[in-house]
């Protein structure tokens, strides 16, 4: 039984007290808790301020219970005094066992149990009832803020045994009110049409305006208000304000109307540009950064470019962290502006450790080797961005990001931080056209082999033409100074007739050896040298094959096969400056290369190729982008054999048509047909074409893409996957062709393929549209193309699918 005092006591949590009853001071004999379930003793009594034996008055008690209620222990205190003994009867707060979230909509649930937790509102946790209505608070503020102004948030709370409780958030979200009209007041330079043009929230046009971004929401309008200063701003209104702005709300919370309030002011004029701070003594250079002089306009912008710009430059020198500024003296006067840039290049940063992460497969020497920054130098933005550059063209990461932690005031850590993509392939082709049916291919391929950068290729491909085995391994850093070397040992049997070229069998076998020599980043040389066996078979006895065999009729047997044994060497000059080695939306590459038969060997001949590819962006991220593409092709014979100019053997011509060269037309069913010569009944000459393509000595290929995001598909996909339209255009000609002696014959059948073939001027043209798939397969594509301009014995193909090559 309490004898003496009752110290008040249903505290709320905030540690007020109620019905304090005053006590003289007294020493404690003992410490006493009542309703501790899951706090231990010894942690109640260790949260105390007051032991047994001290001397305590009104004050302390206070402090007391105040230091209990900080430990988020308990939901209610109260303190009884007998005697010299004090009693705490205390009512824990409940733990947090289930959260449940109902009728969110615009937020995730991700986001809203992040938000709980950094309320320390989560599973396992006390709660603090005080809070609930803070959080509610701050839910129905962001929902105000994107439009939502009849939204509601609820909590509901349900007691559980064990002084535990289930957490129901409720949202009732309501529609997203509508900007019934937005008024720009105080501006006469610009109309009203001029600004509302250029703000992404734009005014209710009703529902048939699809694309009106005519939802309110707060984070925009912060964002449009700043383009409109930004517009003022560059164009010389350096005094432009926005003194209000006023968002009134509908009475049924649906439609809010904008007005922002304006001054424009003058347009000032720069009088002059200085620099103070130490330039290091580059003064020209640094001057010369400035892309405006006096007279000029003011504008922001450009005063902000070239404050990058300086940045850059010290950042080249190694001054990691300059601080460059801006400090314009206005003139109201004489409406001029004299622009101060006050430059402070820090000190010169150095690299203390290059910190590698993210690369679970990938050898932390490969990327090392790429790295144009190294370690103990000092930094440079340039060979950051260089060596950003080198790994993105790897094409073994989806994402590469290299950012400076400064260490102190000249030493700085440089992190690379990568995602890996797959770098394997497995190589399958499945394509349909309107004739060709359907065909299949496949193979394997390991780009980055062990995570060493190697790259081994083992292809077997089976189709309706082809049956082939090629196994090769290059190593692009056969010496440190990024000397590759590489092998190579293949197979394949080739069936022309089922390739949509004139019927012939080609049986090859070889080996090649090649190395790569680095000229500068982004040029190289590359040299091959090889031997290779032609066996050719079942030939077909068409009219331009006859030209062939009129020179080489001495390889010919009984049996009308032959067999060419040829070695032969290669020269390729690469210049790669892309950004990225997969899917790339920046830079150009281009690729010459020319390869001959060595003389001495059975068939002399050459050939020339070029490519090229340019991405230029037209967004700052890479979304939309523009690819060209071209690629040109020559070859002929070189010398004489048995007293005949010699001539590129017919199993090396070009062809054209198929998903790599010219969409929406069959593979290889471009170019000249072949054709027969006979007698007719009548005793003339007649010429017979057929459907069968032979190639030719030449060709050319163009086309022009327009990439663009992927609809419905999140960002973070936006990397591994590629929508494009384009348009393909192209053909191959026979310059060797003999028309004046074919000419001159009648035509018997299919007339229409006759042409000559000795020219370019038959150009295919073809327009469609393609989806790129960087899988954990291999690169996907799937194509939907349709010619615009073909000619007789065309062959299209409408759809095609295929795994394992990307432009």
């Amino acid at each position: 039984m309490f004898k003496k005092y009752f110290l008040a006591m249903a505290l709320t949590v905030t540690g007020c007290f109620s019905n304090f009853v005053t006590a003289e001071e007294f020493t404690i004999s003992d410490l006493q808790f009542e309703g501790l379930q899951r706090v231990t003793l010894g942690a109640a009594l260790l949260s105390l301020p007051i032991r047994e034996g001290d001397l305590v008055d009104d004050y302390d008690l206070s402090q007391a219970i105040k230091k209990l209620y900080s430990t988020s222990y308990f939901e209610s205190i109260q303190l009884f005094r007998d005697e010299s003994v004090l009693v705490f009867k205390v009512k824990e707060r409940p733990t947090i066992s289930a959260i449940e979230l109902t009728g969110n909509d615009k937020l995730s649930e991700e986001q809203i149990l992040d938000s709980l937790k950094s309320s320390s509102i989560q599973v396992g946790d006390t709660l603090d009832r005080t809070v609930l209505t803070s959080i509610e608070k701050s839910l129905e503020d962001f929902y105000h803020s994107v439009g939502k102004y009849s939204a509601q948030v609820e909590t509901i709370v349900t007691p559980l045994p064990r002084n535990r409780v289930s957490l129901q958030f409720v949202f009732r979200e309501g529609l997203t009110a509508k900007i019934e009209q937005i008024n720009i007041v105080g501006n006469s330079v610009y109309s009203d049409e001029q600004l509302l043009k250029r703000l992404t929230l734009s005014e209710s046009n009703g529902w048939w305006d699809l694309f009106a971004d005519d939802n309110y929401q707060k984070q925009k309008l912060s964002g449009d208000l700043e383009v409109i200063k930004s517009y003022y701003l560059d164009r010389g209104y350096i005094r432009f304000k926005i003194d209000e702005t006023q968002v009134a709300l509908r009475p049924n919370k649906k439609g809010v109307y904008v007005t922002v309030n304006v001054k424009e002011g003058d347009i000032y004029n720069v009088s002059d540009v200085t620099f103070i701070g130490d330039l290091l003594g580059h003064d020209d250079d640094i001057k010369s950064l400035v892309s405006f002089k006096k007279g000029d306009v003011y504008a922001a912008s450009e005063v902000a470019a070239v404050e990058q710009s300086i940045s850059k430059y010290f950042g080249r020198l190694g001054y990691a962290f300059p601080e460059i500024n801006t400090y314009p003296e206005i003139d109201d006067e004489t409406n001029t502006v004299v622009v101060n840039f006050s430059v402070d290049p820090g000190q010169r940063g150095y690299v203390r450790y290059i910190n590698i992460s993210g690369n679970t497969s990938t050898k932390d020497v490969v990327l090392r080797r790429e790295m144009r920054q190294m370690e103990g130098g000092w930094l440079s933005s340039e060979n950051i961005e260089l060596s950003r550059a080198r790994l993105n063209r790897l094409g073994y990461f989806s994402k590469v990001d290299i950012d400076t932690e400064r260490v102190s005031d000249d030493l700085v850590d440089v992190n690379v931080n990568v995602e890996e993509q797959s770098s394997g392939s497995f190589n399958a082709g499945i394509g349909f056209g309107t004739d060709s049916g359907v065909s299949l291919s496949g193979g394997i391929q390991e780009s980055n082999f062990l995570g060493s950068g190697d790259k081994i290729s083992l292809q077997t491909k089976v189709n309706d033409y082809s049956l082939s085995a090629d196994l090769s391994y290059t190593t692009p850093y056969l010496t440190k100074d990024g000397v590759s070397g590489g092998a190579q040992i293949y197979y394949n049997k080739f069936e022309a007739g089922d390739a949509n070229i004139v019927d012939y069998t080609n049986t090859t076998y070889g080996l090649k050896l090649s190395a790569g020599f680095p000229v500068n980043e982004i040029n190289r040389l590359g040299f091959s040298i090889g031997w290779e066996n032609n066996g050719i078979s079942q030939l077909n006895g068409y009219e331009q094959l006859s030209d062939f065999w009129d020179i080489y009729g001495s390889f010919q047997k009984s049996d009308g096969s032959a067999n060419f044994k040829n070695f032969d060497a290669s020269a390729t000059w690469t210049r790669n400056n892309l950004d990225r080695g997969q899917l790339a939306t920046q830079g150009m590459s281009h690729t010459l290369k020319a390869e001959a038969t060595i003389p001495g060997s059975d068939l002399q001949y050459f050939k020339i190729n070029f490519d090229i590819r340019n991405y230029q962006r037209l967004t700052l991220d890479g979304s939309w982008t523009t690819l060209l593409r071209g690629s040109l092709g020559y070859g002929n014979g070189y010398g004489t054999f048995e007293g005949s100019d010699q001539i590129l053997p017919f199993f090396e011509n070009y062809y054209v048509g198929g998903y790599r060269t010219i969409r929406g037309f069959s593979s290889n069913s471009v170019g000249p047909r072949a054709f027969y010569t006979g007698v007719n009944n009548s005793g003339n000459t007649t010429n017979t074409y057929t459907d069968s393509a032979v190639g030719g000595n030449a060709k050319y290929t163009l086309s022009a893409e327009l990439i663009f995001p992927t609809p419905f598909l999140d960002e973070a996909y936006s990397r591994q996957l590629r929508s494009s339209v384009f348009i393909d255009a192209g053909e191959v000609w026979d310059t060797e062709f003999d028309y004046d002696t074919y000419s001159s014959y009648s035509c018997s059948r299919n007339c229409d393929y006759a042409g000559d073939y000795s020219k370019p001027g038959r150009t295919r043209v073809s327009m469609g549209t393609q989806l790129t798939w960087v899988s954990p397969l291999g690169p996907l594509v799937f194509t939907l193309a349709v010619p615009l301009k073909d000619y007789a014995g065309d062959t299209t193909e409408i759809f095609s699918f295929n795994i394992g090559d990307v432009f």
